[in-house]
């Protein structure tokens, strides 16, 4: 299950850190993108939650940044290579604005983890979300963007309202 949605996760993880980049050096950077992996995971997993859904949106392709850049004001300008820059077809916009909602609210990510648990995604393994649910002095140092509240309300305001309406108890999500 994880295979079918990697491509979706890596891209749109690799889009919010390129967008909220860590302040640091190298180790920032890993711990950086480690919570947006854990926030994109989650985010994706609520959002296609069936084996089917995972399939579909491998299909169809998930719609790309276009929309996301044009909201944050970050663009393609130091990509110019075709090949550079097609990953950015695979970032889904609803998991990245899940996503930045997760990360600037802890209690929502608590929450967004809890429902988790009633998916198949998560079922049989060991999953931890510990950097995203319990970030360090370090985790939030180095994220100090990516958490930033204000700065991520552009791309979290863009479907808040449809990830309150995922975790409400019985609803299923209609794309």
């Amino acid at each position: 299950m994880l295979a079918d949605l990697s491509p979706l996760i890596a891209a749109t993880t690799q889009w919010l850190v390129r967008a909220y980049p860590a302040s640091g050096g190298a180790l920032a950077a890993a711990l950086c993108e480690v919570q947006a992996r854990q926030a994109v995971t989650v985010a994706a997993w609520l959002r296609y939650p069936t084996a089917m859904d995972a399939a579909l949106v491998g299909m169809a392709g998930p719609g790309g940044c276009a929309r996301l850049d044009w909201v944050t004001g970050a663009g393609t300008d130091e990509d110019t290579d075709e090949d550079a820059v097609a990953w950015r077809t695979w970032v889904d916009e609803v998991v990245a604005s899940w996503a930045a909602c997760l990360l600037g609210d802890p209690d929502l990510a608590e929450e967004a983890v809890g429902a988790l648990h009633d998916g198949g995604h998560a079922r049989g393994l060991p999953v931890e979300f510990r950097r995203l649910l319990a970030p360090d002095a370090g985790d939030r140092a180095a994220a100090a963007l990516l958490r930033h509240p204000d700065l991520l309300a552009p791309v979290a305001d863009l479907h808040h309202a449809q990830l309150r309406t995922r975790l409400t108890p019985g609803q299923a999500l209609i794309a």
